[in-house]
């Protein structure tokens, strides 16, 4: 692939190299089915744009949200969507993944009550709706990194992972998964106190319950087969049931493909490629909806730390992937479109919209009008351009100068433990 940037200054020109490419990227110039409301259990989303998990790294020291942590919220809140997936809240103080990163306690539970209302508030009198709001409670596990100094907890040695083995010591034993899974009964509790509409038990982005359903070389309870591999994950929902009351729902934010070669990935084919195989993430959403009743379920893929490319597919940076980015929007929109329809009465929130810049809400009415999906999920641009909702909705269409270039900043930030935020649209705050 020529190491160049990527975009498409027509939507005639994007079609042309999807038709090209022959990616699966349904585009719908009729907006309005962004705006039709979606049931969640029993509760509704006003809309069917989501925020999705973009992480500040800007909470104090305790866990509890920080002045730029309540600045990103309400410019979420002001901008409207019908679900703001909450970033990632640590369930532990030594499974964060930054010094900075929310940690949800007895000690701070008021201060995120408090800033749940005013998001509910922010929104009632800027849109008429209150945002649905999910809690995505994490461990996370291999890239644990409490102090700001790595102290990685995994479920076993990853090749794909590491250029040098990490000490065996680093490796968690039953006993500690165990205790682990028991935290989500607390964080649960607090979630529900808080006033969260749900909880996520994080299961992406090869943090430990995403990396745990790729055990396949691990020894014991939780590796070797399906049963064991999905343990952890299922144990974590139990503890959650019995923490938060009947009125909060549970759901996940899952890895349906891992993109690395088996024995290291799920959701891949066990033959040494990298082709989807979506039998096993079916199979355990089948399951989860069974068990637990989850209402919802939010579709994602690859690492953010390895194979970035695979969510955030490339448009310029340090490396440059094998594949052209539209392959990577493609796989993301054609896993996105299976799991729905393996579950035609389950709602699936998908991921990775913000890769066509002003075309995106051009590929959001195309999954959700063709229902592919039930809602779409916006990070990044959620980041740069907050107010996107209100333009697509009164204007039906992105403003080109403001949208999200896709250019990794926010992702540099974080990587880097500092406060994150859109470093081209929002610099007076934040960067590089």
């Amino acid at each position: 692939m020529r190491h160049e940037t990527f975009h498409y200054p027509t939507v005639q020109a994007l079609k042309e190299e999807i038709d090209t490419l022959g990616v699966f990227m349904p585009l719908k110039e009729e907006l309005s089915v962004l705006f039709t409301p979606q049931q969640v259990g029993s509760r509704t989303a006003a809309n069917r744009i989501a925020f999705e998990p973009m992480e500040g790294t800007d909470g104090t020291a305790d866990g509890a949200p920080g002045e730029l942590t309540r600045r990103r919220y309400l410019r979420f809140a002001e901008a409207g969507p019908g679900l703001i997936w909450f970033e990632a809240v640590a369930t532990l103080p030594e499974v964060r993944a930054s010094a900075h990163q929310l940690w949800l306690t007895r000690d701070n539970v008021d201060a995120f009550r408090r800033l749940l209302d005013e998001i509910r508030e922010t929104s009632l009198r800027r849109n008429g709706y209150a945002p649905l709001i999910v809690c995505q409670a994490t461990n996370s596990g291999r890239y644990a990194k409490p102090t700001g100094v790595p102290a990685p907890r995994i479920a076993y040695h990853c090749p794909s992972l590491e250029d040098q083995p990490l000490p065996d010591s680093c490796i968690l034993t039953d006993d500690e998964l165990r205790g682990y899974e028991e935290a989500y009964q607390e964080t649960a509790r607090l979630c529900d106190e808080a006033g969260f509409d749900g909880i996520d038990v994080k299961c992406c982005h090869r943090y430990l319950a995403s990396e745990l359903l790729s055990a396949y070389t691990r020894k014991g309870a939780y590796g070797g087969s399906y049963e064991n591999r999905t343990r952890f994950l299922k144990n974590c929902y139990r503890a959650a049931r019995s923490g938060a009351g009947a009125g909060v729902f549970l759901t996940s934010r899952m890895n349906v493909y891992d993109g690395f070669p088996y024995p290291d990935g799920f959701g891949v084919r066990n033959d040494g490629s990298l082709e989807v195989d979506l039998t096993e993430p079916v199979r355990l959403i089948g399951e989860l909806r069974q068990l637990f009743g989850i209402p919802l379920i939010n579709v994602t893929m690859g690492n953010p730390y390895r194979n970035p490319h695979v969510n955030r597919p490339y448009d310029h940076g340090n490396y440059v992937p094998d594949e052209h980015p539209l392959e990577g929007v493609g796989r993301m929109m054609d896993g996105i479109s299976r799991i729905q329809r393996a579950f035609p009465g389950l709602p699936v929130l998908g991921s990775g919209f913000t890769y066509p810049r002003q075309w995106a809400g051009l590929l959001a009415a195309g999954m959700v009008g063709g229902g592919h999906c039930a809602m779409a999920g916006f990070g990044r641009m959620a980041f740069a351009y907050p107010e996107f909702i209100h333009d697509l909705r009164e204007r039906g269409a992105l403003d080109a100068s403001r949208v999200c270039v896709t250019c990794g900043g926010c992702a540099k930030l974080l990587r880097a433990g500092t406060p994150a935020g859109c470093v081209v649209r929002d610099r007076e705050v934040y960067r590089l």
